[in-house]
């Protein structure tokens, strides 16, 4: 995997250049959130804040997503500012 990665509390996100001139995404929740309905919530709660922040990032990249415990018992909004804080040390946003 060439590419870069930040970590935060609630979020580790990867990000890798492609050549389609558009993002992709990939959410993952591992069995260590929890049972099927924490993971479940957790890529929901993921899927939305990016939806929420899609249109900040330059486009031509492949995102990795990972929720990580606590993802799954916060609100999105916080998932959101994590999610650009991660973006900012990417320095993609």
């Amino acid at each position: 995997f060439k590419g870069s990665s930040a970590v935060h509390p609630l979020i580790v996100t990867y990000a890798c250049k492609n050549r389609l001139g558009r993002n992709r995404i990939g959410i993952t929740a591992t069995k260590k959130i929890g049972k099927a309905v924490q993971r479940n919530r957790a890529r929901r709660v993921l899927r939305e804040a990016w939806r929420q922040l899609e249109d900040r990032f330059p486009p031509g990249y492949d995102y990795v997503l990972v929720a990580r415990v606590r993802t799954a018992h916060v609100k999105t909004q916080e998932v959101a500012r994590g999610l650009a804080a991660a973006f900012k040390k990417l320095k993609l946003s």
